[in-house]
Parts: structure tokens; C-alpha cells; sequence
């Protein structure tokens, strides 16, 4: 079992917070970790997919109100969004009682915006935290490409083979299509849902275009929107917004899309290995959304990630903007002698960025020229995790 870089920084925050809610995609490792701090803890666990667990949650204040003492941890939380008032006034007797901080783990695989709706009563008193499958910084250097390919999610990650990790990710993403996105609101068959999951892969990386996409699935406008919405939430697709700045240039609004695991978007594209992967045209569009998703990580939740173009070609990857005001330009580039393009220098003379990086697949940091460093994927991650971990 590989150690989660997540369950430290969890039990500093159940420190410091009466509750707190570790969300992420089904199968990211959620469970896991709950069990190990349950298993520590001496603490309670019930899961709400669970008939008798729910049971249990009959006369929720009775039940929860004799367990003030040790940590409850709730698993698909989102299921009982009526439990977060019952919450609100255990927390608060609790904290009349002297006990002010690690009552609650709340788990949840739907989204940040959907748990901060339902639980607008348990505001003050709960930290949101978010749980990604496997990403760089847990894994050495030299099992990145591994991470690449069969993606994040530990079942698929660790399969003993490449077609066992197949065969996993594609009844991952049936039983999404099948059961959990019309469980959170979908009214289209799954086939729909799933041709859309599949277009979106196809265009990894593309800037969204609802008509086209709608047009394409003949559904209204309003639908792929929802759908594209509910598989955000579910953190299944990055929605990467363009940087906006008074440049006194026409700059691109709409934002790009990414299938946030490599590991699904290849099985979404039926690429079943390595090999057919770096033959198919889709290799660069996979890379550098495998880059992206591992930085954005990295740098954590204090950095906001845009991209930068220009109606005259100025184009960055990626843009890591922190409160304030530095501003990293990085580009991501499928080659051993990666060479930056114009563009990229127009756009950086645009922005005047503190660092311009370009993200490759080697092992070795070299310069670019005067500016611009040339640095592999596991120590640019490296770097963003001690900016955000001083």
C-alpha cells in the first residue's frame, strides 16, 4: 500500500476543525484513508451506500450524540445532504461540552459546489479538502510513465497488467455513464452521456464549443452544459479558464477542457498500451493534460491555473498565478530537445511572468535561451509543492 501524501495534512486539519470533507472521484482512495484513521483512531465509520449504515442514521441526533467522543467518519455524505443541520448542532454541543475540533470526516464524490450547497449550515466549521488519484510527487520519477499511461486511480495504477488496468478503467467509466451521473441529476441514456465523455477526449484540450458539441449528440445547448457542469463536479473534467488581463488585446474566452485522468482518457479513446498510444495523434493532447493535471496539483489551492491566448497566436499552456501577484508561464512540450515557439515569447513579453518554464519528458533541467528553463515533470512538481509547503 503506498503511503497518500493527503493522510498527514488530514489529521493536522482534523486538528484545527470540528469537520472536515475529503472529497475526490469514486476509487481515488478516499475509503482508504478513512479506514486507516478509523483503524487509528479507535473512530466510527458508516458508509451511506449502506442500508444498515443508513439505519443507523434513523434518529441521526441520537445516534450521533452518544459518539461525541472519537471521530465519525461518513462516507458519500452527499446521499444525506439533511444531515448537515443535525451536524451543525451536535458540533455545536460538543463544543459546549470542551470538544472542539476532530468530530467529523465528511467523504464525498460529488462536487465541492454541491457539498457547499447542501452543507451552507456548517459554514465556520468545516474544512473542505480535495483527493486526487496517484499524482507525481507521490510516485519516484521513474514510475511517471507508468502513471501516464494506466493513470492515477490506485486499482488501475497498481493492476498487475495492462489489461487488467484496461478492463478496470472501462467498467469505471459504465458504471459513471450508467449509474452515478443520472443518480446526480441526469436525464439522457448513458449511451449519450457516454458519446459525450468520448467526444471530450477526443478534443482533449480543445477550447469548449457547447453548439458543436450539442450538434453532434443532437441535444439542446442547456444539456451538454449540465453534463459537462456535473462531470466537472465530479472531478472527472478540468475546466481550465483563460487569463484575463486589460492587455489592450483580443484574448480567447472560452475555456479549454481536459479529462483530468490519463488513465480514463485513453480507455475513452481505446488505447489499450503504450505503444498505441505514442502512435495515435491524441499523444501530445494525453501528455499535456497528464502535465497539467500534476502541476495544478502540486502547486496547490492557493495557486489559480488559467491558460493565455491571443487572437494573434500568443499562447501559454499554462499560467500559475498566486495571491500576491507571482506568476509562473509554463509550456508543455512531447520531446527531448524541446524548442519554444513564438508565441510563447510574445506571450510571456505580454504578461512579463516571474519564471518561463517548459515541462519535458527528460530527466535533466538545462536552459532555453536567456528566460526560459527547460525542466522534467517530477522536479517542476518538486518545486510547486515546496512553494506551497514552505
Amino acid at each position: 500500500m503506498l503511503n497518500r501524501s493527503t493522510l498527514a495534512s488530514l489529521r493536522e486539519d482534523l486538528g484545527q476543525y470540528p469537520a472536515v470533507a475529503l472529497l475526490g472521484p469514486r476509487q481515488a482512495g478516499k475509503t482508504t484513508i478513512a479506514h486507516q484513521l478509523a483503524h487509528a483512531d479507535r473512530s466510527v465509520y458508516l458508509d451511506m451506500e449502506s442500508e444498515l449504515d443508513r439505519a443507523k442514521l434513523a434518529s441521526p441526533e441520537l445516534y450521533l450524540g452518544e459518539r461525541l467522543d472519537r471521530l465519525v467518519v461518513i462516507d458519500e455524505v452527499h446521499r444525506v445532504p439533511g444531515l448537515f443541520p443535525v451536524l451543525r448542532g451536535l458540533i455545536d454541543r460538543a463544543r459546549r461540552e470542551d470538544r472542539r475540533n476532530g468530530l467529523y470526516l465528511l467523504l464525498g464524490s460529488a462536487s465541492l459546489d454541491l457539498l457547499q450547497q447542501a452543507g451552507e449550515s456548517l459554514a465556520g466549521r468545516i474544512a473542505y479538502r480535495e483527493l486526487t488519484p496517484f499524482h507525481a510527487l507521490e510516485l519516484a520519477d521513474s514510475e511517471l510513465n507508468r502513471l501516464w499511461l494506466h493513470g492515477g486511480f490506485p486499482d488501475s495504477h497498481l493492476a498487475s497488467t495492462t489489461t487488467a488496468s484496461l478492463n478496470w478503467r472501462q467498467d469505471f467509466i459504465r458504471t459513471y455513464a450508467e449509474r452515478d451521473i443520472p443518480l446526480l441529476g441526469g436525464r439522457v441514456g448513458a449511451e449519450s452521456v457516454r458519446r459525450l465523455w468520448g467526444m471530450l477526449a477526443h478534443q482533449q484540450g480543445g477550447l469548449f464549443n457547447a453548439s458543436v458539441l450539442a450538434r453532434s449528440l443532437a441535444l439542446d445547448i442547456r444539456t451538454i452544459n449540465r453534463y459537462i457542469d456535473l462531470l466537472v463536479q465530479m472531478f472527472l473534467l478540468r475546466r481550465l479558464q483563460p487569463w484575463h488581463a486589460n492587455l489592450g488585446k483580443r484574448l480567447t474566452k472560452s475555456p479549454k477542457l481536459y479529462v483530468r485522468d490519463s488513465g480514463l482518457l485513453h480507455a475513452l479513446l481505446g488505447l489499450s498500451d503504450e505503444e498505441t498510444l505514442l502512435g495515435h495523434p491524441a499523444v501530445g493532447a494525453s501528455w499535456e493534460g497528464f502535465v497539467l493535471e500534476n502541476l495544478i496539483t502540486a502547486a496547490g489551492p492557493n495557486a489559480s491555473a488559467h491558460f493565455y491566448r491571443t487572437s494573434a497566436g500568443a499562447e501559454i499552456d499554462l499560467l500559475l498565478h498566486w495571491p500576491h501577484g507571482e506568476c509562473w508561464a509554463i509550456e508543455v512540450k512531447r520531446s527531448l530537445s524541446p524548442k519554444v515557439e513564438r508565441g510563447f515569447h510574445i506571450a510571456c513579453e505580454d504578461l512579463k511572468p516571474s519564471r518561463q518554464l517548459v515541462v519535458y519528458p527528460g530527466s535533466d533541467s538545462f536552459p532555453l535561451g536567456l528566460a526560459t528553463q527547460a525542466v522534467p515533470l517530477g522536479e517542476l512538481c518538486r518545486q510547486l509543492a515546496s512553494k506551497a509547503h514552505p
